[in-house]
């Protein structure tokens, strides 16, 4: 499941796009002997100061590598679930194409990737990038795609709301207990203000319960990717607890079948204590939606097990050409892989421009490439880091879990468990997760 959109973006500001220096049509190598690619997830219109900032690293790309045209085409969300794999299929995708982490294997298994194995030396960054991230994209020992950035939840929560309610929003909650009896404090204000929020709809209530699945130290799916495993005592837990916080304590609301612009509304208007997100949420919760960032903060994720990550990265057409490929890999070294420099590492630039600079991410990159990285961030730093120091402490203790296979469809699935949970008081939680199961089993047995 992405998270809120491309990654360590800057904010539109309302600055003028700059027009494009070079395009053209689609194509390979021109007559004057041009490589000429296709790229995706360039920023929208309305995002006016991603989008320049976009162009313009483009333009400074194409300047140093006169022989190569890039060609970048709108794409947002950077990738649409209803139309990537007929775009795969009809041949319609750009030579060098968005992917979320979940991808991979699948775009691998349809014979649509170009194998990048014999081009990869040709990365300069490749060997800084963390390997654990290169081994999603590594299938049977072959390498397909190249990670751009990562993200994990955590538990974003309201300091203000925490101090209002005798709570200590220096020491946030570390198990689900915990974050119960916050909860139950926080909503205890009234005022119309919610202790916890979850989401329980468009794919996004399953999602959620994935992460929390995986924090009690439970899995969605076996090791062997051929079973369900969400009919346990951990997957009771996690429905059992948001049973209780919902119709026992009250802490949740009356207001449920919610998604993510929901919590973000509330937590915006300062009605909401807590809600599970990726950091990528902070700037989106103070410049959309009214909050500031002094009041934001950022926890790990309950119960002390692991959290859910989740990312992006490039992968290459079947049709693209060695040279393509080539440039392909320049263009991704010059846009995203470079400490402290091009579209997602300017950041002098991204602070210049208000953008934020600071927030909590799963480290790119290993070693010097590493410590350059976060020199230059934190030279750069304009948010309270403090509000933030919890989760990059905490997540040092968490197995890092990537979503499950055949995620979007689990997540449908589960779906309607995690609703059931939220409307109907009664609700069979082991009926549920019984035919939660078997749903499952049957994705998993046609994959």
């Amino acid at each position: 499941m992405r998270s809120t959109g491309i990654r360590r973006t800057l904010v539109a500001l309302g600055v003028g796009a700059l027009a494009l220096t070079a395009c053209g049509s689609d194509g390979d190598d021109a007559a004057d002997g041009t490589t000429r690619i296709t790229v995706n997830c360039m920023p929208p219109k309305s995002a006016k100061v991603d989008r320049q900032f976009f162009e313009d690293e483009i333009a400074a790309f194409e300047k140093k590598n006169p022989d190569i045209d890039v060609v970048p085409h709108d794409a947002f969300p950077c990738q649409d679930p209803k139309t990537f794999d007929a775009k795969l299929a009809g041949g319609q995708m750009e030579d060098v194409f968005y992917t979320y982490f979940t991808d991979a294997r699948h775009v691998v298994d349809i014979n649509q990737a170009a194998d990048l194995t014999p081009y990869v030396k040709e990365l300069k960054s490749y060997d800084t990038i963390q390997q654990q991230l290169r081994d999603i994209y590594t299938v049977d020992g072959k390498i397909y795609g190249i990670p751009r950035t990562g993200y994990s939840m955590g538990l974003i929560y309201n300091r203000d709301l925490f101090e209002k309610a005798g709570l200590d929003p220096d020491t946030p909650p570390a198990t689900w207990d915990e974050v119960r009896t916050a909860a139950k404090r926080i909503a205890a204000l009234g005022d119309g203000v919610v202790g916890y929020a979850d989401y329980s709809a468009q794919n996004q209530g399953g999602w959620h319960f994935t992460a929390e699945l995986y924090s009690q130290g439970g899995d969605v799916v076996s090791a062997d990717g051929k079973n369900a495993t969400v009919d346990t005592p951990e997957g009771r837990a996690v429905l059992r607890t948001l049973h209780d916080m919902r119709w026992k304590d009250e802490s949740m609301g009356s207001k449920q079948l919610l998604v993510i612009n929901d919590a973000q509304q509330m937590m915006g208007s300062g009605k909401l204590g807590m809600y599970l997100a990726a950091p990528d949420n902070i700037p989106i919760l103070v410049k959309e939606k009214g909050a500031e960032y002094e009041n934001i903060a950022i926890a790990p994720m309950p119960g002390g097990k692991a959290t859910l990550v989740g990312g992006d990265g490039y992968m290459f057409s079947k049709k693209a050409t060695p040279e393509q490929i080539r440039a392909g890999l320049k263009w991704l070294d010059h846009m995203f892989l470079t400490p402290g420099d091009g579209f997602l590492g300017d950041y002098a630039r991204a602070k210049r421009n208000d953008a934020p600079v600071g927030l909590p991410e799963p480290r790119l990159f290993t070693g010097a490439a590493d410590a350059k990285d976060q020199q230059v961030k934190e030279a750069n730093a304009n948010v309270p880091v403090e509000n933030y120091q919890a989760f990059l402490d905490g997540n040092q203790k968490l197995e890092m879990k990537i979503e499950p296979p055949h995620a979007q469809q689990l997540y449908s699935v589960l779906d309607g468990v995690v609703s059931a949970v939220l409307t109907k008081e009664d609700a069979d939680i082991d009926q549920l997760l019984k035919d939660a199961s078997g749903k499952i089993d049957g994705i998993l047995s046609r994959s």
